[in-house]
């Protein structure tokens, strides 16, 4: 069995809401074997790893953000330092900290688990605390505040305390934190 090693850091992040529009994104792989990110489909001469749909809940009353197509997320720094947001994971609520330490969004086993989300190749993790067994996964439903996720790439780590939103998600945002506030958006 291949294992390798995935860096990990820890930081948290809290928000809630609902999805009702999206824009589709593909993840590809070019002849280069190059991973691409796009709106569009993938071109016959790459290889469709994985896509995944960005969705948004209009505000209540109509903005510029809304009428453009993707309403930024706000989310107020908790006492702690941290940021959390509301999420869910094939429907099972829970609250991710926004890690951008975090190469891979990562998981604790009682969360997969109560997901339905299994292991699919065991590999090495070093985190703050040292390495660790941990394993791949793919969270086909992940939710965080009111943006859709498909088929995200995932880790699920024995002794996680909270689950974390790492950066294989979070740079396909625009982020900015500024007096105790982040903004999330569709850049």
């Amino acid at each position: 069995m291949r294992k390798f090693i995935i860096p990990l850091s820890a930081a948290l992040l809290v928000t809630a809401s609902q999805a009702s529009f999206g824009d589709q994104i593909y993840k590809c792989k070019n002849a280069e074997g190059r991973l691409l990110y796009q709106k569009t489909p993938c071109v016959a001469t790459a290889e469709t790893l994985s896509s995944w749909t960005q969705t948004y809940k209009a505000p209540l009353s109509p903005s510029a953000d809304a009428k453009s197509g993707s309403a930024p997320l706000l989310v107020k720094q908790h006492g702690s330092g941290h940021y959390f947001v509301d999420g869910a994971i094939n429907g099972k609520a829970l609250v991710f900290v926004i890690d951008t330490g975090a190469s891979v969004v990562s998981l604790p086993s009682n969360e997969a688990s109560a997901a339905g989300i299994a292991c699919r190749k065991t590999a090495l993790m070093e985190t703050a605390n040292g390495l660790t067994e941990a394993c791949t996964a793919v969270i086909p439903e992940l939710r965080f505040g009111h943006f859709l996720i498909k088929n995200a790439e995932s880790m699920i780590v024995p002794n996680l305390g909270q689950p974390l939103l790492g950066m294989n998600i979070l740079r396909h945002f625009k982020i900015a934190q500024d007096n105790g506030e982040m903004r999330i958006s569709v850049p």
